[in-house]
């Protein structure tokens, strides 16, 4: 006979054994049972100042150990403080367990204090969304964690009773077949292995679906036989060092890269997207090459629904064995590849684009971080100006080594996720970038990094102004209008919570302040005072 366990109990155990160890929220009444069942199974409960930042630090420890995130909320209004972050998670593809409270479904006729439907709520931004049953608390859970972690990964939301998180039930175990890698038939292979050999413009876009399968090696094995040069997204910079001599860097979001790359992009014979994902690009990556005279092969987990480009040829297929098919070349056949040497020419012109050597301003508080902070610093990014900037600048050597909000961009992401990879990664490094607007939305959090005695570097980008959009709003000729706001002693806000603070206005200054603050056993706000316009032509 099985075990007799609460309904919550066995949710809870089924999120301890695919490797959930933490669990962040802001708790209620109605979900007491469950954070106690949580407790219970193995997983730490970290107590956030709201649901929105829970979840972003849940998603800096996805980053680290792989588990899906697990977010808890109450009814009402602290199911409502998680759309962003859950919305955020369905786009950047982050395996997300959304969990709240709910009153139970007799009293939900009777009895409408803080009561809503929050299955409705979630089920646009969600891959399903399920109300917790006592008899099928197993198969429920077993079916969340096996849509969640599915490709391409996203939240699943799951309401549980008040009443039905207590009921007595049995865990039957999991039922979920193992994944099992796929690849495309032999005549697909070989019409693939055409084009490679006689393709002489070739080059690679590699998005974040490679991240999901790790497939590094493979990647790496596959670029170097055929001497194809690739570009990343934001989200996969640095599956192979950025260092490497066939990379030509990130992109989807800089102009200015766009204007060095999207011509070779539209010279190239042969374009291979290699879990290329194209939520994370601007409007401008949309059809950006002709079908009817370049080829093009998509290698994705789902098929693409998206008609931001087309394909000439389609794998809907697991990415490693298919790359370790097509790895092998045969010189007999093969071409000459760019024979006219353009991703070099490229690669140059974009290393002068965006230089290194400013004395001052945004790209000078970039270019100072990487050369002062450890090769192996972890990195977050919050959405704004200074996130496209960094995103070119900032030299990633391993996956995920800069996490960002790269397709939903949203603001107040930064602070928050550097806590949760600290949390996950305490040997390492890790500092975050946020604009001054974006470090306001979350200053709160750094009470919970103190709390948890985790000490991140949270760097600001201080310019008083909503950089990216007075930018636009410039460029429109229109009347400025609610970008600007006051200058805030961000280093007092450190120091007020039980961290360190700095303000620095030069890059001696802020040299001196990021010393310290890898020597500190405290948490430190530096705040970078640039002026504004900084970002003028350099995105």
């Amino acid at each position: 006979m099985s075990e007799s366990l609460r309904a919550a109990d066995v949710l809870a155990r089924q999120l301890y054994e695919v490797g959930c160890r933490h669990a962040f929220g802001m708790p209620g009444g109605e979900v007491l049972t469950l954070m106690d069942a949580l407790v219970q199974a193995g997983i730490q409960f970290h107590l956030a100042k709201h649901e929105n930042a829970a979840g972003f630090i849940g998603e800096g420890v996805y980053h680290a150990d792989g588990a899906p995130v697990i977010l808890l909320a109450t009814l009402g209004p602290g199911a409502l403080n998680g759309v962003n972050v859950v919305a955020n998670a369905h786009q950047d593809r982050v395996p997300m367990l959304v969990l709240t409270g709910c009153v139970d479904a007799a009293e939900e006729h009777s009895y409408t204090h803080q009561v809503l439907d929050h299955r409705a709520v979630f089920a646009p931004i969600t891959k399903a969304s399920f109300r917790l049953n006592a008899e099928a608390a197993d198969q429920i859970a077993d079916k969340a964690v096996a849509i969640a972690t599915e490709p391409r990964n996203g939240p699943v939301h799951i309401d549980v009773p008040i009443s039905t998180a207590e009921t007595p039930t049995r865990d039957r175990g999991s039922r979920r077949a193992p994944a099992r890698a796929t690849q495309p038939d032999d005549a697909t292979l070989a019409q693939a292995h055409d084009w490679l050999s006689h393709a002489a413009r070739p080059l690679a876009i590699i998005g974040l679906d490679a991240l999901q399968e790790d497939a590094a090696p493979e990647i790496r094995a596959f670029f170097e036989a055929h001497q194809i040069p690739f570009v990343t997204s934001y989200k996969a910079k640095g599956i192979l060092p950025e260092t490497h001599p066939l990379c030509l860097g990130g992109a989807g979001l800089s102009p200015l890269a766009d204007k060095h790359l999207l011509p070779l992009l539209r010279d190239a014979d042969l374009i291979l997207g290699l879990g290329y994902d194209p939520i994370e690009m601007r409007p401008g990556w949309r059809n950006l090459w002709n079908p009817s005279q370049q080829r093009m092969i998509d290698i994705t987990p789902v098929s693409n629904t998206h008609y931001m480009h087309q394909a000439s040829m389609a794998l809907t297929c697991a990415l490693k064995p298919t790359l370790a098919a097509l790895t092998k070349r045969d010189a007999a056949t093969s071409s000459e590849i760019w024979p006219c040497n353009s991703p070099a020419r490229v690669r140059a012109a974009l290393q002068a684009a965006f230089p290194t050597d400013d004395d001052w301003g945004p790209a000078g508080v970039i270019a100072e971080c990487r050369a002062t902070l450890p090769a192996n610093t972890l990195a977050t990014a919050d959405s704004g100006a200074h996130r496209i900037l960094l995103s070119q600048m900032w030299t990633c050597h391993e996956p995920r080594a800069l996490i960002q909000s790269s397709a939903l961009c949203t603001m107040g992401c930064a602070l928050p996720m550097a806590i949760g990879r600290k949390l996950a990664q305490p040997e390492r490094p890790v500092v975050s970038f946020s604009g001054d607007a974006g470090f306001l939305m979350t200053a709160g959090e750094l009470s919970t990094a103190a709390e948890m005695g985790l000490a991140p570097i949270f760097v600001v980008f201080a310019d008083a102004s909503l950089a990216l959009i007075e930018l636009k709003q410039r460029q429109r000729q229109m009347v400025n209008t609610g970008v600007d706001f006051k200058r805030h002693d961000f280093a007092a806000l450190g120091r007020a919570f039980g961290g360190n603070g700095a303000t620095v206005r030069n890059r001696a200054e802020l040299r001196a302040a990021l010393e310290q603050a890898l020597a500190s056993d405290r948490f430190t706000v530096i705040s970078a005072e640039i002026a504004p316009g900084g970002y003028d032509g350099r995105i």
